[in-house]
């Protein structure tokens, strides 16, 4: 008994692959998507179609820059000036009453303004070389594809490529029942 199961499930396996097989082959319609067959059909007109991209390129952009470097400042230059602003100081107002602390402040900014034009007078000018990074922006040219007009069956019809077909250009023929 076990022997026809073995027979019948063999027969089995074999006629699903033969009808499986057929429809592969594009031999069995059913009325739904077979995948249809292929043929060739004439190029009629091939146009590249191209896109602008733009490329950034970082560039290091350099210059000479002169620097300022203070140099020392001479105490001769501070005591001249801080005795000056003392002086400035006490003569703003002929009254008693806070003639120390206008002096003192006066001194102290007098002080301040003889170091620093002591220290401008003594300077050193470098010359440097200062660098930043900047983008240089590019537009190039890209192929994207090709535009193909063919003919199939005296039919003129349209489609995108992204290799260039040559003469004739493969197309999907599908035939199914019109209801």
């Amino acid at each position: 008994m076990t022997s026809y199961k073995h027979i019948l499930f063999a027969a089995l396996v074999v006629g699903l692959v033969g009808v499986s097989a057929g429809v592969r082959a594009g031999g069995y319609h059913s009325g739904g998507y077979s995948g249809g067959d292929y043929d060739f059909a004439r190029v009629v007109d091939v146009a590249p179609v191209y896109t602008d991209v733009q490329v950034r390129t970082p560039r290091t952009q350099c210059w000479d820059e002169q620097v300022a470097y203070p140099g020392r400042a001479n105490p001769a230059g501070t005591l001249l000036g801080g005795l000056i602003g003392a002086a400035v100081g006490n003569q703003l107002d002929h009254r008693s009453r806070g003639r120390k602390a206008r002096t003192v402040a006066g001194a102290a900014v007098g002080a301040a303004i003889g170091h620093s034009i002591s220290s401008q007078r003594h300077s050193r000018y470098v010359t440097e070389q200062r660098c930043r990074t900047v983008d240089e922006f590019t537009t190039r040219r890209e192929l994207v594809g090709y535009d193909v007009r063919y003919d199939y069956n005296g039919r003129e019809y349209l489609t995108r490529t992204e290799r260039h077909p040559g003469d004739r250009i493969r197309v999907r023929v599908d035939v199914s029942p019109a209801w």
